[in-house]
């Protein structure tokens, strides 16, 4: 079977012996003397010499003779080495099974992508017997996908998950952040809360998708809002802004803690990430480990066994005892680890920063929860494909009493105040709307055609290029309210080009006085049945509308109606600051479209 190897350092010698034996007899008779006896001589100390490398063999190996049983680990990178040093003392003390000789090879792969692998979404997965992840939420997610996977026989460790800051940092962190909690973290990457302690600290995340610690942040932070009462909309405008931090590798993101910049830099890492930063990378200023005040997650890794050898399973049951014994944990816990009882030892006693209490555990979430958020988070990096339709009727022209603008320029401002919220890897585009904008009977003008914001058009930028348009577009005086077929054209084009990896949605800026178009075109009745014929909740293009003005209530009851029938929502905005709030209710709509 595959891990067993055979060796017989006795064969070549007693072959060379027999070949010797059958040599003619009056030759033997002639050498007597001279060459039998040699001969015999030499035999002898063959079978003492591989005597004596027998035992110092098995002396190695405890005793243990026969075949060579490979049990193959694939651990978590963080672990791997400790583990690696547990495996190697293990395989030379010599443990038989089955009447073979166990040994254990240990490699590291990132959990991410062996759950991926063995959920069957893509991750490679070499050969492998027992798996140990940093966490056992890889192993709920593995098993909703694949129930076949074995669940944990134990745990190997744990370490808590932190926060963490650049030591020299930590003062002015405290000033502008408090004591760490998740509630803080929440107020400081709440999008919507432009006053907060965002403007001073800035929150850097681990990828949930990709990382335990940064999934075990995010539950945590979710965990403690929801208990706190705090409204989707916060928790929506912290996913939002986390997600435009996120790091992929947790030692990046340590090394980044002590880069000064306008904003104090906050991180999230395991315990034990921390410890490795500074004993390994060695900074001059050390991160320092911050307990969150509510209590904290924990990475167990957990051991589960794959494979479905009974022999093998065998091996992989005397090396999870071995990973439970006092030199296993002690060598666990000079790798920064703690205990699976959260006992940790010299690495992090009250030092540095760390302590040596285990923080209060929270209680981990059932594997619904679990999937929703991964879900959620998803969802919410999803990229954006979105038109505006900007109303450009002769109401626009119209001042806006108390402000000194616009409603023109008052819209232009809630339009750009909104594309802030949108990172960079956007597409967008601008349409302006009113009658015969474009010809007789055309009432809509493509302004800028939609595509990466990032990308040039006519030597701009096209981030640049809207904003520039949004600010510089003159009402046309005469103009009506040409919505209904502009809405309709817009909504053909979306639906063409619609992509999957992205939210796909129809912006309207409006004054609220609705449709009006004195010379026919689609009426209410109509766009709205033309609307509910086109959505297709497989490629859904969803509508939102805001609107600004005091006609606005009047059209609120069509806005709506328009709105629902693409799954999407309709808002009368009083003022600029509240942009935010529609901006941020809008994407919550992503973590439940199309059913929302």
């Amino acid at each position: 079977m595959g891990g067993r190897h055979r060796t017989d350092e006795l064969d070549d010698g007693y072959t060379s012996y027999r070949e010797s034996a059958r040599e003619p007899a009056r030759r033997r008779r002639s050498s007597r003397g001279k060459v039998l006896v040699p001969l015999a001589g030499s035999v002898a100390l063959a079978v003492l010499l591989g005597v004596a490398a027998f035992v110092i063999i098995n002396r190695d190996r405890g005793g243990c003779s026969g075949d060579e049983v490979t049990l193959r680990v694939t651990a978590s990178p963080d672990i791997q080495p400790a583990v690696a040093e547990i495996a190697g003392r293990f395989t030379k003390a010599g443990h038989e099974v089955g009447g073979g000789c166990a040994s254990v090879k240990v490699t590291k792969t990132a959990s991410a992508t062996v759950a991926a692998g063995l959920g069957g979404s893509g991750g490679k997965v070499g050969a492998m017997d027992l798996w140990i992840p940093d966490s056992s939420l890889w192993v709920s997610g593995v098993r909703a996908k694949n129930p076949a996977v074995p669940e944990p026989t134990g745990s190997a460790a744990q370490s808590p998950v932190v926060m963490a800051a650049s030591g020299s940092m930590v003062p002015n962190l405290k000033k502008s952040f408090g004591e760490a909690s998740w509630s803080g973290m929440i107020n400081a990457t709440n999008a919507a809360n432009v006053d907060g302690p965002g403007r001073k600290v800035r929150v850097l995340a681990l990828d949930p998708s990709l990382n335990a610690a940064g999934l075990g942040a995010l539950l945590a932070a979710s965990g403690v809002a929801t208990a706190a009462g705090v409204g989707q909309e916060q928790l929506v405008g912290a996913m939002k802004t986390l997600s435009g931090s996120t790091v992929k590798d947790q030692e990046a993101l340590l090394a980044s803690l002590g880069v000064k910049g306008r904003r104090v830099p906050l991180g999230i890492s395991s315990e034990q990430g921390v410890w490795a930063f500074n004993s390994t990378k060695k900074p001059e200023v050390p991160a320092v480990p911050l307990y969150p005040a509510e209590g904290t997650f924990n990475l167990d890794y957990p051991i589960v066994v794959t494979t479905t050898d009974d022999e093998m399973r065998e091996v992989a049951a005397e090396f999870a005892k071995e990973l439970g014994t006092d030199a296993a944990r002690k060598t666990l816990q000079e790798h920064g680890f703690r205990t699976p009882d959260g006992k940790g030892g010299a690495a992090i006693s009250e030092k540095g920063g760390f302590q040596a209490k285990a923080p209060q555990a929270l209680e981990m979430p059932d594997a619904k929860t679990v999937a929703r958020m991964s879900q959620s988070w998803s969802r919410m990096n999803l990229g954006t494909r979105l038109v505006t339709l900007l109303d450009v009727s002769g109401t626009m022209a119209l001042p806006v009493e108390g402000t000194g603008a616009t409603r023109m320029q008052m819209i232009a401002r809630i339009a750009v105040e909104g594309m802030k919220l949108f990172p960079a890897n956007s597409e967008m585009g601008l349409w302006e709307f009113s009658t015969h904008l474009d010809g007789q009977g055309v009432d809509y003008r493509e302004t800028v055609s939609v595509g990466p914001l990032t990308e040039t058009v006519d030597g701009v930028l096209r981030t640049d290029l809207i904003k520039q348009k949004l600010s510089t577009t003159q009402a046309k005086a005469t103009g009506d309210t040409g919505l209904n077929d502009s809405l309709a054209a817009a909504y053909k084009m979306m639906k063409d080009g619609y992509k999957s990896d992205k939210i796909n949605t129809i912006l309207i800026m409006t004054d609220g006085a609705g449709n009006d178009d004195p010379d026919g075109g689609m009426s209410n009745q109509e766009i709205v049945r033309f609307l509910k014929k086109e959505f297709d909740p497989e490629k859904p293009v969803s509508i939102i509308l805001i609107a600004f003005g005091p006609d606005a209530s009047a059209g609120k009851r069509q806005m709506d109606a328009l709105a629902k029938a693409t799954n999407g929502d309709a808002y009368i905005a009083k003022n600029v600051l509240e942009i935010r709030k529609f901006f941020l209710d809008g994407m919550a709509r992503r973590l439940c479209s199309p059913n929302c």
